[in-house]
């Protein structure tokens, strides 16, 4: 066993005390130091957070919690979804939800899987969170796992770049999601409220049904309990399953079939070339039960929550078949195009499910201390999830895993244009992979990072913004003898001047390393879900970048523009590269070391054209691009294509209609051995309605989404050859808050 200079001496269990104990302490401090009337966090008379006021004076004082300012300085480039938009793009996925933002797309894999792409950069170079603590399952470990996630209880999604990043991990090179959840409430309320949410989308047959209450107990406690439930059928679709390249090479082994005379076998073959209307095994079903409870007082606050989600989704699954081998435009492929022979079991030819549950307890606490430091912030997650997936009903691989996450920010008081937070965080994950296949051995990873983030301001509009962190990450296996560890280095600066017109300027630069991950590191086997053999590589290092972007933003009351260009420079990216070969009738996927380089751009421009007493007119466009290449390798697999999206929004008195279209450009920069994805053009138009007024306890949404019923294939998914986008999907919702 190797030995290393910097080893973690406490256990999770100790590290969970050690802050819980700290947190405990701290008070009988700070009320040594308090003023008579504290300030807090984020709040105080008219405060504002980036997202809005969120307190004001009022005959009765209430009481609210801030949160983490995700767009801490200038240089984070946040875009930001929350309101009625969150409830009307309100998904299964996080990552449908977010699709469509400036620089997100999805990954799009199953209906019931769907994780965010940032930049190109997806899996373990982002980070996807809930109030600054990670989702502890295990979305970013493959991308047919489901990301844990009910937007029922989350205010606003933040996604945010630059050096506010590293207050999450030097891994999120790409970026960061972060929901503001209220599980956990943020402020006691005056009396009793509830809202309530029921929707139905006609591609999937989906429903919803929703629902929450919180409820004060006196002046200073407040209980929360939240339910829900969604289930969706197959997936309808715009036309053929399965892409022309992937028709064309099964019409060819159909064609072999029937001379070789299996002429039922060819006749099957080709009726399911012919397959269109819905995908095949995309029906899932959810439900979460949640609870929280809190204490809010002027001097701070402290809370709990426990949630269960259990979902159980379909995985799409590739058509096997006999490829002749032997016509040039595609033979010796051994990806995609799924040379499988039917000469045995294969794996896949038994639809796959995942049934997921994850049982989950958080802590959110906060601490006014006045003084120089204006707060201290503590956040514990402690999840345990079980994985499983079925091949047909025999049941398969199981990841069963238990995590831990905690964090501690030290907020500084602003004092002459300066300000900055610090703090630690610890994460911790045991994951026990069992079943006849197993991908990846049983593991233990252990991370522990310190950071810090300040903000100056220098006078006449400038700006500095600066951020360090450093992480040690331990993973280890005891069945296979492995046990290593990286110690990691990343930081940030930046500048940005605003002048008195609207106008701001900005740079930053940016060094990241990021510890491979246990899976790419140990992977070694057939992954049923993804339909590959993955593996791994135990001699991967640190993974290191060098990036920047620029950004120039105007705002005026009726022009808001936004244009932001970004370069990352990898020494020895990581990438799972096809490598044409196969194992089992499953092509290869192998994880590589590669220079690369990402670069890019988003565009943002709306505009207010016309504004009356009880409405307005406005126009909105948005564009994106990623441009990725892996040196000696090609065009970096699964990446985004240009992007464009034109918009426009009317309002008159309590109604609210929106028409947008979105062309999405053919993609044919592709990895090796994938196939390129055509262009195609989304038309979505959506009216909401408040019966009862702006403000009333009333939401009605009607929605037609890819209304001329278009086929689309995301050019970033694994599945893109055989699960196209949606179908149309006529939309209805109703919120009712009480």
């Amino acid at each position: 066993m190797s030995t290393y200079p910097f080893r973690f001496a406490f256990a999770p269990r100790a590290m969970s005390a050690s802050l819980l104990a700290l947190a405990c302490v701290l008070p009988q401090i700070a009320l040594a130091e308090t003023p008579d009337e504290p300030a807090q966090a984020g709040a105080g008379t008219g405060a504002t957070t980036p997202h809005g006021k969120v307190h004001e004076e009022t005959p009765k004082e209430i009481l609210v919690v801030g949160h983490p300012p995700t767009d801490f300085g200038l240089l984070a480039a946040t875009a930001s979804i929350g309101g009625d938009e969150l409830v009307a793009a309100d998904r299964a996925q996080i990552g449908d939800i977010l699709d469509g933002l400036p620089g997100v797309a999805s990954t799009s894999f199953a209906p019931g899987a769907s994780r965010p792409i940032l930049r190109g950069f997806s899996g373990d170079r982002i980070r996807v969170m809930t109030d600054g603590l990670g989702s502890l399952d295990a979305s970013n470990v493959s991308v047919d796992h489901a990301v844990v996630f009910d937007a029922l209880t989350i205010d606003h999604i933040d996604v945010f770049h630059g050096p506010s990043v590293l207050l999450y991990g030097g891994n999120a090179i790409g970026g960061a999601v972060n929901a503001i959840d209220t599980r956990i409430p943020r402020q006691v309320p005056e009396r009793i409220t509830a809202t309530g949410m029921g929707s139905y989308g006609t591609a999937a047959d989906e429903r919803l049904l929703s629902g929450k209450i919180d409820i004060p107990l006196g002046e200073r406690f407040v209980a929360h309990i939240d339910g829900s439930w969604r289930k969706s059928d197959d997936l309808r679709i715009g036309g053929n399953l399965y892409s022309p390249t992937l028709r064309h090479e099964m019409e060819h082994a159909a064609e072999h079939l029937a001379e070789e005379g299996e002429t039922d076998e060819a006749n099957e073959l080709l009726a399911d070339v012919a397959r269109r209307g819905r995908a095949p095994n995309t029906a899932a079903r959810s439900y979460t039960i949640g609870a929280g409870l809190a204490f809010i007082d002027a001097g701070g606050s402290l809370g709990i929550s426990y949630q269960r989600y259990d979902s159980r989704y379909g995985i799409p699954g590739r058509p096997f078949f006999e490829n002749p081998h032997g016509d040039d435009d595609h033979d010796d492929h051994g990806h995609d195009d799924h040379d499988h022979e039917e000469d045995g079991h294969h794996h896949g030819e038994e639809p796959v499910t995942i049934d997921l549950v994850q049982n989950r307890f958080d802590l959110r606490g906060e601490l006014i201390l006045g003084g120089l430091f204006q707060s201290l912030q503590l956040r514990g997650g402690y999840s345990d999830y079980t994985h499983t997936e079925y091949e047909g009903t025999e049941t398969g691989t199981i990841f069963d895993s238990q995590a831990i996450e905690t964090r501690t920010d030290l907020v500084q008081a602003e004092r002459g244009g300066w300000r900055g937070r610090s703090g630690a965080q610890y994460f911790w994950r045991k994951m026990n992979v069992n079943g006849p296949e197993a991908v990846v051995p049983d593991y233990q990873i252990e991370r522990f990072g310190l950071f810090t983030l300040q903000s100056l301001a220098l006078g006449s509009g400038f700006t500095i913004d600066g951020s360090g962190r450093y992480e040690s990450s331990h993973v280890s296996s005891r069945s296979m003898d492995f046990d290593k560890q990286f110690h990691l280095w990343s930081g940030a600066a930046g500048m940005s001047w605003k002048s008195g017109t609207g106008l701001t300027l900005g740079a930053n630069l940016i060094h990241g390393e990021r510890a491979p991950s246990p899976e790419e590191l140990l992977s070694d086997g057939i992954h049923v879900a993804t339909q590959a053999y993955e593996l791994g590589d135990r001699r991967l290092g640190t993974e290191r970048s060098n990036g920047g972007e620029a950004f120039i933003r105007y705002s005026s009351p009726r022009l808001e523009l936004s244009l932001t260009g970004y370069i990352t420079d990898f020494d020895n990216y990581i990438a799972s590269v096809a490598t044409g070969g196969e194992e089992d009738g499953q092509p290869i996927y192998q994880y590589a070391e590669a220079a690369a380089l990402f670069k890019g751009f988003e565009a943002q421009a709306s505009f207010q054209a016309a504004q009356w007493s009880d409405g307005q007119w406005s126009i909105d466009a948005t564009s994106d691009y990623t441009h990725a290449s892996l040196d000696d390798i090609g065009p970096a697999p699964r990446i985004p294509p240009l992007r464009l999206r034109g918009g426009s929004d009317l309002t008159f008195g309590d109604l609210h209609l929106r028409g947008e279209v979105e062309w999405n450009a053919k993609q044919d920069r592709v990895g090796t051995y994938e196939n390129t994805t055509d262009d195609f053009t989304l038309v979505n138009l959506r009216a909401d309605w408040h019966p009862m007024g702006e403000r009333g306890p009333v939401t009605l949404m009607l929605a037609a989404n890819n209304l001329f019923d278009v086929i689309g294939r995301r050019s970033a998914s694994y599945t893109s050859d055989f699960m196209p986008i949606s179908g149309r999907d006529v939309r209805i919702t109703a919120k009712i808050t009480y």
